[in-house]
């Protein structure tokens, strides 16, 4: 351990050393001040023999002259032991419930090891939600990293803890779900809180113990009056307590990471205090590359029974889809569930807009032997008939509805029924895929079989019942 004095520098939560040599980009490192306290960071830029370290708890009450630094030669690690489930730590790894420090076999990394992609295995198992629009449109993937863009102010945290409660994540069996006894126990929660406030971070405590899942759950929580900096390291301590369940446990992991933005927020005021050039909206440059370096730590591994699914949830600033932190995040996942807030101010939950939103790995994943041979025909004719009422809704708006053709008003009357029948269902109503996809043909019927060009008509034939 190499232990120097001498700070030259203090800017916000970063203090620069000069004549630094022998130290590693990432390295742990601890700060002894004089009145006895102690203090932890991690080395964060390197130029030359200057170091710049992040300082975790911040630099309040720091000097340039009562601090001794000390690098300790690793990376942040994280303990691992089948005694994580179950526990609740800090955003920076420090236990929070009481229970003292995980004594571990092992340590980890937690910015994680690369995953060669030859030894991954393409996700193929559907997780069933009992959410009827996520399981028939935008079909959630064992493995997938699928994200849910919301707003301020949105039910994207009910969402989540309604998935948590109903999903089949060990994907034995849809009838039974995890959240009410499934017999396969085989599966874990890990919750990562990014800057969220108490209320939120106790709404999902609540939620799991309600589930019934709180001791296979492991909570890194970070709150909005915790240090910003921690926020950067929260959701890398989820992923790899998450790796570490899913692959050396053999357990079906879902990640919840909640709120996205909050560390997005974090990484630009990090790479502003370190003097880098911003890129769009002030963010650093390298924004793409670090959200992939969190998101694509989702997966499976061959010769490992687990995996890794991910939920992140980014509320977008102004409901803006285009901002950086969604766009960016579009181009890496596989998907998105885009909320809507004009459905959500009209009392429609879950207010999950249809036509934005999809999951790129639904169609080599339903179907016969998976769902129900008529999954992709209903899916694809219910998003056609819906982006046609958009449309009908924007000409009536011009014209008036009486002066529509009769069929365009089917298809108004269609559009209000799939709204109200299928996007609606109560926040406990656990819906099977059976009765989903009839509830879609039950709708489709409400319109001329001569309309339902994107089903083939032996399903027509089968399912097709008008009224």
């Amino acid at each position: 351990m190499v232990a120097l004095t001498g700070i030259k520098e203090i800017n916000g939560p970063l203090l620069a050393l000069d004549g630094v040599t022998g130290v590693g980009y990432d390295e742990m490192v601890r700060l002894d001040l004089t009145d006895g306290s102690r203090r932890l960071g991690r080395v964060a830029q390197l130029d030359g023999e200057r170091c710049v370290i992040q300082v975790f708890e911040g630099t309040s009450g720091l000097s340039l002259a009562n601090v001794s630094v000390s690098f300790m030669g690793r990376p942040m690690e994280l303990s691992l032991s089948p005694e994580l489930l179950g526990r609740t730590f800090s955003g920076s790894g420090a236990p929070l419930d009481g229970l003292g420090p995980l004594y571990g076999n092992s340590k980890a990394n937690i910015n994680g090891l690369p995953i060669n992609p030859v030894s991954r295995v393409y996700p193929r198992n559907y997780i069933h939600t009992g959410i009827s629009s996520i399981d028939a449109l935008m079909t959630l993937i064992r493995g997938q990293k699928l994200p849910i863009f919301s707003g301020s102010g949105m039910s994207h945290n009910k969402i989540a803890a309604q998935i948590v409660r109903q999903a089949n994540i060990s994907g034995d069996s849809p009838q039974s779900p995890l959240g009410e006894g499934g017999g396969d126990e085989n599966f874990a929660v890990v919750f990562a809180a990014i800057g969220v406030k108490n209320d939120v971070a106790e709404y999902f405590r609540k939620s799991f113990a309600d589930a019934g899942v709180t001791e296979r759950t492991v909570l890194f929580l970070n709150l909005s009056n915790d240090p910003i900096v921690e926020r950067i390291l929260t959701p890398r301590f989820a992923l790899t307590a998450a790796e570490y369940l899913a692959f050396e446990r053999n357990m079906h992991v879902l990640v919840i990471m909640t709120d996205i933005t909050a560390y997005c927020e974090a990484l630009r005021e990090f790479s502003s205090a370190k003097g880098e050039i911003p890129g769009r909206k002030g963010y650093p440059g390298y924004l793409y590359s670090d959200l992939a370096s969190l998101y694509e730590r989702a997966g499976m591994i061959k010769g490992r029974g687990g995996s890794v699914t991910q939920i992140p949830i980014l509320t977008m600033p102004n409901d803006d889809i285009t901002h950086p932190i969604p766009d960016l995040t579009g181009y890496i996942t596989e998907g998105q569930i885009v909320l809507d807030r004009s459905l959500d101010q009209k009392g429609i939950y879950p207010p999950i807009s249809v036509l934005p939103s999809l999951s790129r790995l639904m169609k080599d994943s339903i179907g016969e032997g998976y769902t129900r041979g008529d999954h992709a025909g209903v899916s694809n004719q219910l998003f056609a008939a819906y982006a046609y009422v958009q449309d009908t809704r924007s000409l009536a708006s011009v014209i008036g509805a009486e002066d529509l053709t009769a069929t365009d008003q089917l298809y108004l009357k269609f559009g209000d029924a799939f709204e109200q029948q299928f996007l609606a269902q109560p926040f406990n109503a656990n819906r099977e895929m059976e009765e989903t996809l009839d509830l879609g043909w039950k709708l489709l019927s409400m319109l001329p079989k001569e309309e339902l060009t994107r089903v083939d008509n032996e399903l027509i034939e089968q399912y097709y019942k008008p009224e």
